[in-house]
């Protein structure tokens, strides 16, 4: 059953066109590199079209790996494949491994506190998220390889993606934690100080703390959960092949919308914390950026 008749799922007249513009998104981006403006995590400001950080970002990111596997479901039947090559699988699996962590588990279960989100955020990390999900989905589920054939000598291709892959989500993940266990330590001195004073009221409640974190490639960039996943997709697209041009698209848009953030988060830091302190350290590739 279609949600949306010839588009979600995409027909595969809909899903080459949209393949084809979501190679062009990085125009989109230019205006970050001429504003600072981005009303999310430390730079979020109040605003009556602000929503809560943790429910706001679960909305957002969660669509991209739904999109996904509806189009898997669908797209087969559809076109009548019996039956879609693991590989296909593979990929389609990694993709939602890393949005159930990034959407769900990070936000509600790990994450003790979450600046507010602008409505502009919001939808657009949305749309990213359907479009993306379509483009990789439809690609996955019957308009890219539909046989073991079509992944024939592929094999150390696969294993070198998904070490690269793996090496990736769980780099993610650690610097994740790094930013986590400054709020979660925040939050257990703000208790300690609630109790000592006799407060209750304000345990549940975590202040906003900013602190330069120093372990793993904290050490050298200050943004290295940016680099980490980079790595990561840069990994899912090797698996794809390098003629995968969903996968090539999503890698060079993540880039493009998170590099000039990760700059903008820098000069942030320098601000805040001054030159001095934040040293040699790059923004986002060590050695480099």
């Amino acid at each position: 059953m279609a949600i949306v008749e010839s588009w979600l799922p995409p027909s595969r007249e809909h899903w080459e066109l949209i393949t084809y513009l979501w190679q062009f998104f990085p125009i989109l981006t230019l205006f970050q590199w001429a504003t600072d403006w981005y009303p999310q995590g430390k730079t979020s400001a109040s605003s009556r079209l602000n929503f809560p950080g943790k429910y706001a970002w679960a909305v957002m990111e969660t669509p991209g790996f739904v999109v996904l596997l509806y189009c898997m479901f669908t797209i087969p039947v559809k076109q009548g494949i019996e039956k879609l090559p693991p590989a296909n699988w593979l990929m389609a699996a990694l993709f939602t491994i890393h949005y159930i962590y990034r959407a769900i588990i990070s936000p509600l279960f790990l994450n003790p506190s979450m600046s507010p989100i602008h409505l502009f955020i919001l939808l657009s990390a949305l749309s990213f998220q359907i479009i993306n999900g379509s483009s990789i989905g439809g690609y996955l589920a019957g308009y890219g390889p539909t046989t073991v054939h079509d992944w024939a000598g592929t094999a150390p291709r696969i294993e070198l993606g998904m070490m690269l892959f793996f090496a990736g989500f769980i780099g993610n993940i650690y610097h994740d934690d790094e930013l986590r266990e400054i709020r979660r330590a925040a939050a257990r001195n703000q208790q300690r100080k609630a109790e000592a004073q006799g407060e209750r009221g304000k345990e549940g409640k975590v202040d906003k703390v900013y602190m330069i974190p120093e372990n793993g490639l904290f050490r050298a960039v200050l943004y290295p959960h940016y680099f980490c996943e980079w790595i990561e997709w840069c990994g899912f697209w090797v698996i794809g092949g390098l003629a995968c041009m969903p996968a090539r698209s999503f890698v060079i848009n993540e880039v493009t919308t998170m590099l000039p953030r990760a700059l903008n988060g820098k000069r942030w830091y320098i601000e805040r914390f001054g030159k001095e302190k934040i040293g040699s350290k790059k923004a986002v590739i060590p050695g480099l950026i």
